[in-house]
């Protein structure tokens, strides 16, 4: 009874009010990934928005560090998650488009993940919600389970690829609704407040992945009606239903960020929020970035990033600096006092240094490959930005685009025929770069 009342006390606050943040906080500290589906960058309020509502990610932002060039690893979820997991490059798991039901491909069980990684390092390890990281679910090749998890918790047992919101969950038949009207974000934000507060002892990782605001998209009836009376609803980029399941979203992280408040646990927790990659063009604009999910200009691979807590200093403040989701792997070792195992892969770089300060990386240049087995209506591409150039390669008719993000972050002035030096210095580091992590060379494209 103890624990449901701590929940309820919980469930109606949100955050902020006289809040303290300690200067230090010794030991390894708690781990809280948040991770929202199809969220673009412009989405929230605190990145420029005002239709939609996110007091909680706001005042998350306010109290930590606010993150303007983060990117996913894709433009679609599957090879994101892939390289969350891993710390590699999509293109050297060859996980690099989303797995469909009919798909083969999974997560391989020879990866140490960040959940093993973390396992060994003395941390309890959960998942609460959607994994796709496995087409095949009768199968059950590169279930969660199987990847240094200690409890994967409403995470879809069947595939899930046009939304389910509201119990009884058809890609979950296992998990009983509490209730006849009960809402999926509401109840995986329930399962974590459970889960923190069991493994409130010791240092914990849980990687919370909400299956919102993925199409199809269903909100809270009560809330699509409030945000539908709302001036302009339903112009572009002012769509009630997301914006009602982004406010259940953000809900659900002020629940969180007040129970780590009220269990004591703010000072050694660290809470991270961000999207698996840009937001769907059928119901979003993504402006002022160009396009959005399943492209590789900024609109469908620049993602919202807030990191809070654990005594890291940085207040308020906003980065600039291009970081990637490949950074969570090495930056979540650092953080918990652990190592890569020998001969270990990880692309990534620690941005530890970011979040107590710095205001620069060593690195200077990320990549992207975006090849599709199944084209369908989409391009298969490569990208590259090394400094302020970007470099887009499209794979079917090997042409490409060049843009200074500097001067132009809506990616409107191709500057491929105006400056072919840079153009040339760009593809040749991104063909050399192709070549050293792509796995099977029959399924990509031939480089020119």
């Amino acid at each position: 009874m103890g624990l449901v009342v701590l929940l309820l006390a919980s469930a109606g606050r949100t955050f902020g009010a006289g809040a303290t943040r300690p200067a230090d906080v010794s030991g390894p500290p708690n781990i809280v990934f948040i991770l929202a589906d199809d969220l673009g960058w412009s989405e929230l309020g605190c990145y420029g928005n005002t239709y939609n509502e996110t007091p909680n990610l706001d005042r998350l932002a306010a109290r930590g560090l606010r993150f303007t060039c983060a990117y996913s690893s894709s433009p679609v979820c599957s090879p994101t998650r892939a390289a969350l997991m891993t710390g590699q490059h999509p293109a050297r798991v060859g996980i690099t488009d989303y797995l469909r039901g009919d798909d083969k491909r999974f997560l391989a069980a020879d990866y140490h993940t960040l959940a093993e990684a973390l396992h060994d390092a003395g941390y309890a390890t959960g998942l609460i919600g959607k994994w796709h990281l496995m087409g095949d679910y009768a199968q059950r090749r590169g279930d969660p389970a199987g990847h240094g998890f200690d409890e994967v918790i409403c995470s879809e047992t069947r595939y899930i690829a046009e939304g389910d919101y509201f119990g009884p969950y058809k890609f979950m038949p296992d998990v009983q609704p509490r209730t006849a009207d009960e809402y999926l974000t509401d109840r995986l934000t329930q399962e974590t407040l459970s889960f923190i507060y069991r493994h409130r002892a010791r240092p914990f990782f849980l990687y919370l992945s909400h299956y919102a605001v993925h199409a199809f998209l269903a909100g809270k009836p009560e809330e699509v009606a409030r945000f539908r009376a709302k001036p302009g609803a339903g112009q572009p980029g002012r769509n009630p239903e997301l914006a009602a399941m982004l406010a259940s979203v953000d809900e659900g992280v002020g629940r969180i960020a007040s129970a780590l408040e009220d269990w004591g646990l703010a000072d050694r927790t660290l809470l991270i929020f961000t999207s698996d990659n840009g937001g769907e063009l059928r119901f979003t604009t993504n402006r002022p970035l160009r396009s959005g999910k399943a492209t590789l200009y900024e609109g469908g691979i620049r993602v919202p990033l807030i990191i809070d807590g654990a005594g890291f200093t940085r207040t308020g403040e906003v980065c600039d600096v291009p970081v990637t989701a490949l950074d969570f792997y090495p930056t979540f070792l650092e953080i918990a006092g652990a190592k890569p195992k020998p001969q270990q892969t990880l692309d990534g770089q620690s941005i530890v240094p970011l979040l107590r300060g710095a205001t620069t990386l060593s690195r200077e240049t990320l990549y992207w490959d975006f090849t599709l087995d199944r084209p369908e209506r989409r391009r298969s591409a490569s990208a590259i930005r090394r400094g302020d150039y970007k470099l887009i390669e499209y794979h079917d008719t090997r042409t490409d685009e060049l843009y200074d993000l500097g001067r132009d972050p809506s990616e409107e002035h191709d500057l491929a025929g105006e400056m072919p030096e840079k153009r040339t210095e760009l593809a040749g580091a991104l063909k050399q770069w192709r070549r050293e992590v792509t796995r099977g060379a029959a399924t990509r494209p031939s480089d020119r």
